[in-house]
């Protein structure tokens, strides 16, 4: 029998059902892919793969954990496509949710003035919870009739966004998910779980401190109807262009630390830490992040990246 405490009911509850906020990640500039399908590299002949794991409010009964994989690669100077794929687990496998994607975009080539993009997104949301054998600390067992029955649906989804780069700056806006889903229906006929549309926008930029020394201030608003506004702000300095560090700040929620490094030419691993400051705080000993990054030349021929570093 899985043994859930009042705990983690409460965190199902709130965090799950009532609010559907998406996941959230402290490395989001270089996860950007997952939130905009309007993300572009310009990088014509390398596929860019990536790996992020979160593990978020260690030491709280059920915490959520977060794992997704990424790619995208330039068809020409104008196009480029990739896909995503993210699972949520929160409750230990009590709410699993499996998310897989596909993105298109379109860029439009200033030359000097920047790069614009747009991006479509398409794909499957596969939802599922089980609440049986729930069982509170104090023994007795969770009963409730809207927590009756499982839940195993499966949602389409599409959404939308618009990027904006030049060599030293960014700035996109995007909706990842237009479409609402319901998840739990109550008794009354009303419905406590459902996922709405989420608004991104981020933005960055980077400054030449000198030949070795960079800083890459940057930040992420996210915005759903029934939750609190999400604000990221971060700065990260980076040394000759193969070892960053950084720090963070998730207004009324977490101070982060992050950093990175490129271990070959190709490939870049990250870690942030988060420090919660919410009311999750005395419970929980924070939050941990791994990121790995990969390009994949596929014509074995070298290519200038692109400056943005983000």
């Amino acid at each position: 029998m899985k043994k859930i405490y009042l705990q983690l009911i409460v965190l199902f509850v709130s965090v799950t059902l009532w609010s559907q906020q998406d996941a959230q990640y402290t490395q989001y500039m270089y996860n950007m892919s997952v939130i905009n399908p309007a993300y572009t590299t310009n990088d014509v002949g390398t596929i860019n793969l990536g790996g992020i794991h979160r593990s978020q409010w260690v030491g709280v009964n059920g915490s959520p954990k977060t794992s997704s994989i990424f790619a995208h690669a330039p068809i020409d100077e104008k196009i480029e496509v990739g896909f995503s794929l993210v699972n949520d687990n929160v409750g230990d496998g009590v709410v699993k949710e499996n998310n897989l994607f596909a993105d298109f975009a379109y860029k439009l080539d200033f030359e000097e003035s920047g790069r614009l993009s747009f991006g479509l997104k398409a794909g499957v949301s596969f939802f599922n919870v089980d609440f049986t054998n729930f069982q509170l600390e104090s023994g007795g067992v969770f009963t409730d009739p809207d927590f009756a029955e499982n839940i195993n649906e499966t949602f389409f989804n599409v959404g939308a966004g618009i990027y904006y780069n030049t060599d030293k700056f960014y700035v996109g806006l995007s909706v990842p998910n237009f479409l609402a889903a319901k998840h739990l229906e109550q008794n009354n006929g009303q419905y406590q779980g459902t996922e709405q549309a989420h608004w991104f926008l981020t933005g960055g930029y980077v400054f030449d401190i000198n030949e070795q020394f960079k800083l890459k201030p940057a930040f992420m608003t996210k915005a759903v109807k029934g939750a609190p506004v999400t604000v990221d702000i971060t700065a990260n300095v980076l040394f000759n262009e193969k070892f960053e560090l950084g720090v963070g700040y998730r207004i009324d929620d977490s101070v982060s630390g992050l950093m990175n490094f490129r271990a070959t030419p190709d490939l870049r691993i990250g870690y942030a830490y988060d420090h919660t400051t919410s009311n999750l705080g005395p419970f929980s000993s924070g939050s941990h992040e791994v990121i790995i990054l990969y390009d994949l030349n596929i014509l074995k021929k070298g290519f200038d990246k692109s400056p943005r570093f983000f």
